[in-house]
């Protein structure tokens, strides 16, 4: 069906701008506003028919004894709800439950904006600390003399499902950006789209053996015939197929287009950081895929079942108008320049079939989604782990290329060589970058968050 609206959504970007095509547009756009229809009334089919599927994407909340029970006294679970006229925070232990009255959503959506946008820019260093206060001071100092120093569980609603915690000022600290203090130094911290989806995927996995294997990674794929990694020859054998490109490149467009991108640019920092990676695991414990070998089909292979930690490091997004269009950008032409299937869409995941303990998503924004009512994110974490990831470290931002890949070599390392669970390594990642003065800026650091199991 995707396919089918992808060939009328290429059709109509082909036609060229002239009153004697009108009539053709208006009758493709018709078609592909029914086969819309269609594809929705068959999503029903598939949320009604399969019951794992429906329980991942539309859980059945449960009740305060059985969210408990997720829990330990060590934990605290912080789930948030923003409303027009007030909002409310619910903070959870294993023997209790408090409730905070917070802000209105605009008041809180603003505030949760500033900090996002002063996050990301390169040059502020610590001068995001002062929204970073604001932000606390709204959503976490009801609830300051709680935290002590517990791992923090986070589900959060609208905006806040957009920022990192990490990055937050500890409440009560000062708002001074030489004093900055981010909440990541004293907690663990991990995020999930609702409290009753950690114990629908603890009972999925309970008793699953772990993967025999160490790491398989993926990185520096070829995305188009400019690549120089491509000769000559191919180069103009790709000109010559270019009007044969596969169906999903149109689907790639349209994404790229919500996200306001013009296309994809190679990430050779990506491959550095593979080769740091690999360098931290035995030969015979790893799978690599590089260039033209990083594509559609070893993506899809069944042999990454055999491995505890899925390594992406490429393009990636989570598209937040329409989640059936997120994907990960895998390799786009062959070694002769000939166009491949090399988008592996959210569709194509849900399909996917992983005993993964982590999946790493080492791109941009790829911890996005579509924010729907009651069910929280919809998005590539959702797809990741109904294809049985443990849990998925994604990213928030477009992050910096050479910023993550000294994040994502210190992550392993801390895995890897100390034996750490992937929350604490990211926990003790993030504070190595944050010590350091080349990466101490939050754009390099607070980016990617952990979602899923803690334990």
């Amino acid at each position: 069906m995707q396919q089918f609206i992808n060939t009328k959504g290429k059709q109509l970007q082909e036609l060229p701008s002239k009153p004697e095509t009108e009539p053709v547009k208006a009758k493709l756009l018709q078609e592909v506003e029914a086969l819309l229809t269609q594809q929705k009334e068959l999503q029903t089919q598939i949320r009604t028919s399969s019951p794992k599927y429906a329980a991942l994407q539309y859980p059945q909340p449960l009740k305060l004894p059985q969210i408990q029970q997720q829990l330990d006294k060590d934990t605290l679970l912080l789930e948030y709800s923003l409303g027009e006229e007030r909002s409310y925070l619910w903070v959870v232990t294993p023997n209790s439950l408090n409730s905070y009255e917070l802000p209105a959503r605009e008041q809180i959506e603003k505030a949760a904006k500033n900090f996002r946008d002063d996050l990301q820019q390169p040059t502020a260093g610590n001068l995001a600390a002062k929204t970073a206060t604001e932000l606390s001071k709204l959503i976490l100092a009801p609830v300051a003399d709680k935290l002590a120093q517990k791992r923090l569980v986070i589900v959060a609603d609208g905006a806040l499902q957009s920022i990192p915690f990490a990055a937050l000022t500890e409440p009560g600290k000062s708002a001074a950006s030489s004093n900055y203090q981010p909440l990541i130094v004293n907690h663990e911290i991990v995020n999930l789209p609702s409290a009753s989806t950690i114990a629908f995927h603890r009972l999925e996995l309970k008793g699953r053996k772990t993967a025999p294997k160490t790491l398989a990674i993926l990185a520096d794929p070829v995305f188009g015939v400019d690549d120089d990694r491509l000769s000559g020859k191919s180069k103009a054998l790709a000109a010559e197929l270019d009007l044969r490109s596969q169906l999903q490149q149109s689907a790639l467009k349209q994404a790229a287009r919500n996200f306001n991108r013009n296309g994809w640019g190679r990430l050779p920092g990506t491959g550095e950081e593979a080769k740091a990676i690999l360098k931290l695991v035995p030969s015979s414990n790893y799978l690599q895929a590089f260039a033209f070998d990083a594509n559609y089909n070893w993506a899809t292979n069944k042999q990454l079942s055999q491995y505890r930690f899925l390594h992406f490091a490429t393009h990636g997004f989570a598209d937040p108008n329409s989640p059936e269009l997120s994907g990960i950008v895998l390799s786009l032409v062959d070694k002769s320049g000939k166009p491949i299937e090399g988008y592996l869409r959210l569709g194509d995941i849900f399909n996917l079939d992983f005993t993964a303990d982590l999946v790493v998503l080492s791109a941009c924004e790829t911890g996005l989604g579509k924010d729907v009512n009651g069910e929280g994110l919809v998005g590539l974490t959702r797809g990741l782990m109904y294809a049985g990831a443990e849990r998925v470290a994604v990213s928030l931002w477009q992050v910096s290329d050479e910023g993550t890949s000294q994040l994502m070599q210190e992550f392993y390392k801390e895995m890897l060589q100390q034996g750490k669970s992937p929350t604490a390594a990211l926990r003790a990642a993030q504070l190595k970058l944050l010590q350091d003065s080349k990466w101490n800026k939050p754009s390099y650091w607070a980016a990617f968050t952990l979602q899923g199991e803690w334990r």
